[in-house]
Parts: structure tokens; C-alpha cells; sequence
């Protein structure tokens, strides 16, 4: 089992236990994340799950597919480099606690 690190724009953290296969999205609504809402249940129609992934971690995971590309263009917070999706990302083996920046919405 891993672990996500969500990290609060204010640098508040909240560490969740993840089984394999859950997405970064799913370990948030269930434990009440604050800023990740996954309005469309992970179907990757609505954006609300936008992270930034902690750039020493980017490289080691599966680069975003077009759907997800397009669909970060309209996301609320600032889009940058690493940002993605959580309804789209899983913890690969190669990582034990994946670390996540929530994004500050506008």
C-alpha cells in the first residue's frame, strides 16, 4: 500500500494511505481533501481534481494522454509544467508516498 501527500497551498499536508489501483483523485474525496472535488467521479470530463505533482516525482510517472492534455486547459488554479489530473494518476511501484500540491483556485 502507498501513500499520497496532498500539500495545501497554506503548507498544510495530509497524508493518505492509497490501495493499488486508486487514483490521487479518489484517495482525496475520500478523505475529505480540501480543493480536489472530482465532480465528474473520475470520468475525466470536468478538471476539478487538478494537482501539481512534486517535480523531483513528475519523471516517474506515465506521461498524460491527450484527453488529459486538453482537458488541463481548463482548469481553475494556474496550469504549469507539472500539473495534471488525479482522476488520471495511480501510484507506480517506484514511488511509496506520490507528494501533490493543491493548487490555489481563481
Amino acid at each position: 500500500m502507498g501513500q499520497v501527500k496532498f500539500v495545501q497551498t497554506n503548507g498544510d499536508e495530509h497524508l493518505v494511505e492509497v490501495g493499488a489501483g486508486v487514483s490521487v483523485m479518489l484517495a482525496a474525496v475520500r478523505n475529505g481533501i480540501s480543493g480536489i472535488d472530482g465532480e465528474c467521479g473520475g470520468c475525466l470530463d470536468c478538471a476539478t481534481c487538478h494537482v501539481y505533482v512534486d517535480e523531483a516525482q513528475a519523471a516517474l510517472l506515465p506521461p498524460p494522454q491527450q484527453d488529459e492534455i486538453e482537458l488541463l486547459a481548463s482548469v481553475s488554479g494556474e496550469r504549469r509544467r507539472n500539473s495534471r489530473l488525479g482522476c488520471q494518476l495511480t501510484l507506480p511501484a517506484a514511488i511509496e508516498t506520490l507528494v501533490v500540491h493543491v493548487p490555489e483556485v481563481r
